[in-house]
Order: C-alpha cells, then structure tokens, then sequence
C-alpha cells in the first residue's frame, strides 16, 4: 500500500474546532511536522478537510 508524507505547513491556531481535531487525528501537533500514513479513503478525506493546513506528498 502506498504511504503519504504529510507535512503541517499552517498553524491550527484559530480554525474550526473539527479541523484542529483532524490535524491531532492525523498524529500533527507543530508546524513543520511530518507523519507517514498508508493511503487510506480515511486519511483522504481527513487531508482533504484540512488541505490549507497541510501538504501531502508520496513517502518513499
């Protein structure tokens, strides 16, 4: 399965409470962070609702 590397590049600071929810979700606590996560329709969705937050690039 393929793995994504996804990166915090804004802050939560200030957003909708269930977007800070997804970022803690996703294992994402700092700016500059990043967690590896398998490409799941879960991890997905949760990248799309928080996608000006975040970048997501394919894990080597």
């Amino acid at each position: 399965m393929a793995k994504l590397a996804i990166t915090q590049v804004k802050s939560g600071v200030g957003t909708l409470k269930n977007h800070k929810a997804t970022l803690r979700t996703l294992g994402l606590k700092k700016i500059g962070q990043t967690v590896v996560r398998d490409n799941t329709p879960e991890v997905q969705g949760m990248v799309r609702a928080v996608a000006h937050l975040v970048q997501v690039e394919e894990a080597k």
